[in-house]
């Protein structure tokens, strides 16, 4: 987790998704289906752009919905369905 802006914070997490899916044998280029929990739905627009760097067309699926806490006080989090 990184402290600043809500966009540092988003590269952040694709960064750390997409070393996971490496990990793994995937990539971000075979995500399916994303889902990114704001705790400020007021963030979607800077959230959306950096978001928007780490995918090409055709791009996956995407649920983005505004929650009350996530854990360690983030700002945000992404979970993501792959295939391999």
């Amino acid at each position: 987790m990184v402290d600043g802006p809500i966009a540092e914070q988003t590269r952040r997490v694709m960064e750390n998704l997409k070393a996971v899916l490496e990990a793994a044998g995937s990539s971000l280029d075979k995500v399916v289906k994303t889902t990114i929990f704001l705790k400020d739905f007021g963030d979607f627009a800077a959230v959306n752009e950096a978001y928007a760097q780490f995918f090409q067309p055709p791009y996956p699926a995407r649920s983005t919905v505004e929650v009350s806490r996530l854990p360690r006080e983030a700002q945000m989090e992404i979970e993501a369905i792959a295939h391999f």
